[in-house]
């Protein structure tokens, strides 16, 4: 089995008297892809901000490589090595992919120059064309702004930018809506890339098809509540709309 490198034990998230998430697990294991799926409503969202940094839960633990941590900003959550890819891309459109991949994190140019704020273009484009073929990501120019390119190529880059600086998890909303046919596949063949890394992919999705594809294990929430676990491979469809109606419940495994 693999490492095991992120354990979400018990999270609550209250927002006055609505409680979003009522003792949510979640796990996620080196080099696999986790699915975490569920209608809408079920508090998908709540547990990806808890475990990214952008929300804090009222109560519960959340381990990273075994150890108690507190994610209180998305900062510290980067800091230890967690990224996300967020429905809405967050790309900068005007900035060609390589800007865009160091986007807060830019080389310097060395020596004054450096100290003055001028950036090393060249090298940034240099490293982005080495991580943008070593993760398979074609384009058809690194040379134009990346609102030009097409929607599969802007979600392949920002798949590329979070998958660059993580070292443990990547958290991938929907990545693929919105994305035609040959689009879906370019960025779910990146997704695959990114797993055979060793990195934990967690894929928040509501194409079951697409979860049941790429996915090594998937974990379904409802009301707030994990209330199924699959293995991907042995799964069906209609197993896992049964669990997110409310027709199959399992017991949860710690």
């Amino acid at each position: 089995m693999s490492e095991l490198l992120l354990d979400a034990q018990n999270l609550v998230k209250r927002y006055g008297s609505v409680e979003a998430l009522r003792g949510a697990s979640f796990q996620a294991r080196a080099g696999e892809v986790t699915a975490l799926i569920g209608d809408n409503g079920a508090g998908k969202s709540t547990l990806v901000k808890c475990l990214s940094g952008a929300e804090q839960p009222t109560s519960g633990k959340i381990l990273l490589d075994g150890s108690e941590v507190v994610l209180d900003s998305p900062t510290t959550a980067r800091r230890m090595g967690i990224e996300t890819v967020y429905q809405d891309l967050a790309v900068a459109p005007e900035l060609d992919p390589a800007a865009n991949l160091f986007l807060g994190r830019e080389i310097h140019r060395k020596g004054i120059l450096g100290k003055l704020g001028m950036l090393d273009k060249k090298e940034m484009k240099r490293q982005a064309v080495e991580e943008f073929q070593r993760l398979g990501v074609t384009l058809q120019s690194t040379d134009v702004p990346i609102g030009s390119l097409s929607g599969g190529q802007r979600q392949s880059v920002a798949v590329a930018r979070s998958v660059v600086w993580a070292s443990k998890v990547v958290f991938m909303d929907e990545p693929t809506a919105a994305l035609g046919v040959v689009q879906r596949e370019r960025v779910l063949d990146v997704i695959k890339k990114v797993r055979d890394k060793g990195i934990a992919v967690v894929l928040i999705s509501h194409n079951m098809p697409e979860v049941l594809s790429v996915s090594d294990r998937i974990e379904v929430l409802r009301l707030g509540k994990r209330v199924a676990r699959f293995t991907g491979a042995d799964t069906k469809l209609e197993d896992l709309v049964a669990a997110m109606t409310g027709a199959l419940v399992q017991e949860e495994a710690a």
